[in-house]
């Protein structure tokens, strides 16, 4: 049997055979991150048509399905369209808060269930129950803190009001979005998680930034691409060109 020792030193003595390895460093922090993430935003505001056709085409190209709105009071009904596309029965949204729109009478008048996460943390009892709903919905709804035109990214922080388990467990997720969320680079993004965690943590703030690129995909070992297995089959965005009215903790 192969120890641990014996096990690393191999991996050791092979990685000293690959050509073209370099020194690993860590990028230096930035200082300041909130007063450098104002500036950055005051810069990315004036980009960002630019920005959003390049998040469509990455977007696209990782299987996502990118909507426009005009305004907020249009996102109920491309919802709507959504689930009636896909016989969906069954809707859960971050809380109207979190999410900026309320597409729950428009969706009911359809004839859609639809299941709103309640704003404060739950109990676990009724965590659990509410986990069952989601896992049991067609559609998840979702808001996104930021949109990364290089990759098609979407990128979504937990919180009270908002469960990743939402963009996880349904088969169907549709993530919103305005120009306020939309960054160019994962460089960018630095600064924004470094803005995220300078100085005292939002109340209510979740423990898990997910990072969402396209649908789910696996493949076997005969790489057969599958869609769906861990995660959604679909992943639309819906990009409101009014700023939607979100309550945001930081």
């Amino acid at each position: 049997m192969t120890t641990r020792a014996e096990f690393l030193t191999r991996i050791r003595g092979q990685m000293a055979t690959t050509p073209g390895l370099f020194p690993a460093e860590s990028a230096e922090r930035p200082a300041r991150p909130r007063e450098r993430l104002e500036v950055l935003r005051r810069e990315l505001i004036e980009r960002w048509p630019r920005s959003l056709e390049r998040f469509r085409a990455e977007f696209e190209r990782v299987a996502g399905v990118l909507h426009r709105a005009a305004t907020p009071a249009e996102v109920p009904a491309l919802l709507e369209r959504i689930c009636r596309e896909r016989d969906a029965r069954s809707v859960v949204t971050w809380a109207t808060p979190r999410l900026g729109v309320d597409a729950g009478p428009a969706l009911t008048a359809a004839g859609v269930t639809v299941h709103a996460m309640p704003t404060a943390v739950p109990h676990p009892d009724e965590r659990q129950r509410l986990r069952d709903i989601i896992a049991r919905a067609d559609v998840g709804v979702t808001g996104a803190e930021l949109a990364i035109a290089e990759t098609g990214t979407l990128v979504l922080r937990s919180a009270a009001g908002q469960p990743r388990s939402t963009s996880l467990l349904p088969a169907c997720h549709v993530a919103l979005f305005d120009r306020a969320a939309l960054v160019e680079t994962l460089e960018q993004v630095g600064i924004v998680l470094e803005a995220w965690h300078d100085g005292a943590a939002p109340t209510g703030g979740g423990a898990v930034i997910n990072f969402i690129t396209g649908p789910s995909r696996t493949a076997d070992i005969e790489l057969t691409l599958t869609r769906g297995v861990h995660g959604p089959k679909e992943v639309h965005a819906i990009f409101v060109d009014a700023e939607l009215p979100v309550a945001r903790d930081d």
